[in-house]
């Protein structure tokens, strides 16, 4: 029997775990990248390029790096916890090369357009025309995983905003900012304040005369250290807080508040929104409050209107500005899938973020079309694992109406718990949805069995971050080295921080971790009976 072929269109982070994974399971992947080289998202070009988000040449991860790596390929011990962009696209590399993924991808090849082939029905193959050098060609794909992301089409909404066109100053999108040389000495307001907002608010305050931070609804800011020196997602996101939160997201979100709080006051600095910490996607900013509290960043509400040479703004104040930086998103489309899926206002139906429910065979499936809360490159992996598996008819999806179902759930439920926004339409949280996933593949860690078998380990799983390898320990894919990934992965964390000769890399933290997280939750436990008491 002839091996089924794989159409993958995109190179980026889903693109090279979608590789893999075909390979994993023997299928036959072609991947159809636009641009010359890897990397999607991470890749710094000067000039930005259609179709793909652009980044400016700071930009930092908000993930570290034990969180965001791939399950059976750890990222070198010597590598920073938060890497720069440049960085990020050194493991890509190292990824590509180690599984021998660059042959499989054709560079500089459009994807026009994905239509069914007329034996869908009963095949399920698809039609993949593509153009290369001005020469399109059509293929037959027993498969096709859609690995564009959500970062597409900026998202500039210029209606919104009354006398932008009498403007004499200039203006532009985030995606094409690319360094402060424009900005010297010129009064700025920089529209949004999430991740990309307030990273170039912070470098602008450097040469900028003044920047205005416009802010809508505020927002929470976290910091990448965290208590004790550590990445905030490497204590953060636990099992064990997990169920804390699970149990109690009030109180948890009431808590976290307070020690976002004690940072720094976000009321004292204009950013308090009104919703709680995890009803909106929060930013990640280690230096916003320091350029605020200097003076060098000014906080403001929303814009109500340009003139020809300020900005008014929602409480009346008028500010006089050169230039205005739009940090207000993406939106995604799919224009080769014309007919096939709809999007509109960011909203697409698929099942677990994935499967479109109303085909006749399961053989189309997106991969990183989600905005987690946490890092999305193992989740795009283990997305790209169950969706091969489906393919290879290893795994059934369930019927049609119970997907719809399943899908109208989740967006009720989204809309209960987010603020409504177009960012928040495909929002998961990490540990959840990655168990969800690893359900589905048969790879979620069995506690109950490693506490019989393995209690180190399963003192690790339960308390310790949970980082990918453990998606790893067991089932379709089992890698040999997860057990000694998630051992060491302290020894990776601390080994980038000691630089100096006399440098000790301390025990691991897991055990002392343990009784701290007993402690919150005998905390957590006892506000609870005190606020249902009568």
């Amino acid at each position: 029997m002839t091996a089924q072929r794989v159409a993958i269109i995109g190179a980026g982070v889903s693109g090279l775990c979608a590789l893999k994974c075909c390979l994993d399971e023997g299928l036959v992947p072609i991947c159809f990248e636009r641009s010359g080289d890897i990397g999607g998202l991470w890749r710094f070009e000067e000039h930005p390029e259609e179709g793909r988000a652009s980044i400016y040449p700071s930009l930092i991860i908000n993930a570290s790096k034990e969180l965001m790596c791939f399950s059976d390929f750890p990222i070198p011990e010597d590598f920073p916890n938060y890497m720069h962009n440049s960085k990020i696209m050194e493991y890509f590399r190292m990824y590509a090369q180690h599984f021998d993924l660059l042959r499989h991808i054709r560079f500089r090849t459009n994807v026009c357009r994905v239509t069914k082939h007329p034996d869908f029905a009963a095949t399920g193959q698809w039609e993949v025309v593509a153009e290369s050098e001005g020469k399109q060609e059509v293929d037959v794909f027993d498969a096709v995983l859609v690995c564009t992301g959500h970062h597409t089409e900026a998202h500039l909404p210029l209606s919104t905003f009354p006398g932008l066109e009498k403007f004499e100053g200039w203006y532009l999108h985030s995606r094409d900012y690319k360094g402060l040389q424009s900005f010297w000495g010129k009064r700025v307001v920089v529209v949004g304040t999430g991740n990309s907002g307030c990273d170039i608010a912070v470098e602008l305050s450097q040469v900028a005369k003044q920047v205005f931070l416009s802010t809508r609804r505020g927002t929470w800011v976290l910091h990448r250290v965290a208590d004790g020196g550590y990445p905030f997602d490497y204590i953060y996101l636990r099992r064990f807080l997990q169920l804390l939160y699970r149990l109690m997201p009030h109180i948890i979100n009431f808590l976290i508040s307070r020690k976002l709080n004690a940072r720094f006051n976000h009321t004292l600095y204009g950013l308090q929104p009104q919703h709680m910490v995890f009803e909106q996607h929060p930013t990640v900013s280690d230096n916003l409050s320091n350029r605020i509290i200097s003076g060098k960043v000014l906080v403001k509400p929303n814009i109500q209107e340009f003139t020809e040479t300020s900005a008014i703004f929602d409480d009346g104040t008028r500010e006089e500005i050169d230039a205005v930086v739009f940090a207000t998103g993406y939106s995604f489309s799919f224009p080769f899938l014309e007919g096939y899926v709809k999007v509109v206002e960011n909203q697409i139906s698929l099942y677990k973020f994935m499967f479109p429910p109303d085909l006749e065979k399961p053989t189309l499936a997106f991969i990183g079309l989600i905005q987690p809360l946490g890092p999305i490159m193992p989740i795009s992996e283990l997305q790209c694992r169950w969706a091969t598996r489906v393919f290879k008819g290893l795994l059934d999806l369930p019927p049609s109406a119970n997907m719809l179902a399943d899908i109208m759930q989740t967006k009720e439920e989204m809309a209960k718990r987010y603020v409504k926004s177009q960012r928040h339409t495909i929002q998961v949280d990490y540990i959840p949805y990655m168990d969800e996933l690893a359900c589905q593949v048969g790879v979620k860690p069995n506690l109950l069995a490693l506490f019989l078998t393995d209690p180190k380990l399963a003192l690790e799983v339960l308390f310790g971050p949970c980082t990918p390898y453990q998606y790893r320990l067991r089932g379709p894919g089992k890698w040999p080295g997860a057990r000694e990934a998630i051992l060491t992965q302290h020894q990776r964390v601390v080994k980038p921080l000691q630089t100096t000769a006399k440098g000790r890399p301390p025990h691991s933290s897991t055990t002392s971790h343990i009784f701290k997280f007993f402690s919150i939750g005998l905390i957590v436990a006892t506000l609870a009976y005190v606020s249902l008491s009568p």
